[in-house]
C-alpha cells in the first residue's frame, strides 16, 4: 500500500514536471528531489516486502545439492550473514543521519533538513531484518524440511 502510493505520487510529480517544463520552459526542481527520495523509500520498503514473501534473488547451487540436514545449517548461516550486513547498513545510516542532523545540511531544492529524507533508510533496514528473521523461522518450521 505504501509503495503503491509512493510510486503513484512519484509518477504524478514526474508527469506534472514534464507538463510544466513543456508549457513554460521552467522545471520544478523540487520534483526531482522528491522523486529521488521516493525511489530510495521504494527500494528499502520493496526489499522488505520481497523478504517477507521469500522473493529475493538467491544463488541456490549449494542449497540444491546439499543433504536435507545441511540445508537447515545453510538457512541459519545465510540468515546470520544477511542480518550482520543489515545491522552494519543500519549502523552506517544512523551515523549518516547523526552527521546530517548535527551539520544542519538542507536539501538543495526544498531547503528541508536532509535528515528528514535519510530517516526512512535505517527504519527500512530494521524492517528488512524483521522480515528476514520471519522468513528464516518460517522456512525452518516448514513441515517436511527446509525449502527455499
Amino acid at each position: 500500500m505504501i509503495c503503491g502510493c509512493v510510486f503513484l505520487g512519484m509518477t504524478l510529480l514526474g508527469f506534472i514536471n514534464v507538463v510544466v517544463r513543456n508549457l513554460t520552459n521552467y522545471s520544478l526542481a523540487s520534483t526531482q528531489e522528491l522523486i529521488i527520495n521516493g525511489m530510495v523509500l521504494l527500494t528499502v520498503f520493496g526489499a522488505a516486502i520481497a523478504a517477507k514473501r521469500g522473493q529475493h534473488l538467491a544463488v541456490t547451487v549449494l542449497y540444491d545439492i546439499a543433504p536435507a540436514r545441511f540445508k537447515r545449517v545453510l538457512v541459519v548461516v545465510s540468515t546470520l550473514l544477511v542480518l550482520v550486513t543489515l545491522v552494519l547498513c543500519t549502523l552506517f545510516t544512523v551515523t549518516l543521519l547523526g552527521h546530517q542532523y548535527a551539520s544542519g545540511v538542507v536539501s538543495s531544492a526544498l531547503q528541508v533538513p536532509q535528515w528528514y529524507y535519510t530517516l526512512i533508510v535505517p527504519l527500512g533496514f530494521v524492517m528488512l531484518m524483521i522480515r528476514q528473521l520471519e522468513l528464516a523461522i518460517a522456512e525452518l518450521r516448514r513441515p517436511g524440511g527446509v525449502a527455499c
